[in-house]
């Protein structure tokens, strides 16, 4: 049977179309696509739309304990871009609610305007067969929630000039941890 080509575009439920959309904006540094009194289309790649919005009439709040989407990962190129976007949002007044680097990825937690879940992450491994190979691995089977980080203190040793790949090294947190 043939797979997915890709993951096509994400749909959220809200009473808030223009909050939600102000935001994603910012976070993805999206454009809009269209909008109407009850559905709004973002892109911010080669996509028609990636994230739309669908206010279907009045909504119950989802609550932390149930059922549901939990959150949704955007990666990003290169450590340097996700730091750049952290220090735009910061600026913004958008703060992450958590920073980990989990051995896969290292990773930024936020809250959208409903209270949904939002990563904003960069891949630690170059390659997916080394990624897999590591989540496999007595390191990462012993602590999957990973490694939490200072976000201001990644991006001080970024600019000082610590290597990329030394700073996704989830072996390094850990030494620098102990």
């Amino acid at each position: 049977m043939p797979s997915p080509v890709k993951l096509s575009h994400l749909v959220m439920q809200t009473n808030q179309i223009a909050a939600m959309r102000d935001w994603y904006i910012k976070v993805l540094d999206a454009e809009l696509v269209q909008e109407s009194d009850h559905i709004c289309f973002l892109s911010y790649d080669e996509e028609h739309h990636r994230i739309a919005f669908l206010d279907p009439g009045p909504l119950a709040r989802k609550g932390e304990a149930d059922v549901g989407f939990n959150h949704v990962a955007f990666s990003f190129a290169s450590l340097k871009d996700l730091i750049a976007v952290y220090e735009k949002l910061k600026r913004a007044d958008i703060h992450p609610n958590w920073c980990v680097n989990h051995g896969p990825t290292t990773s930024l937690y936020y809250k959208d305007p409903d209270g949904n879940g939002v990563e904003i992450e960069v891949d630690n491994f170059a390659d997916v067969a080394d990624c897999k190979a590591y989540m496999r691995s007595p390191a990462f089977v012993s602590n999957q929630r990973g490694i939490e980080f200072d976000p201001d203190e990644l991006a001080r040793r970024l600019r000082a000039g610590v290597p990329e790949r030394e700073l996704l090294d989830r072996a390094n947190l850990e030494k620098a941890s102990a």
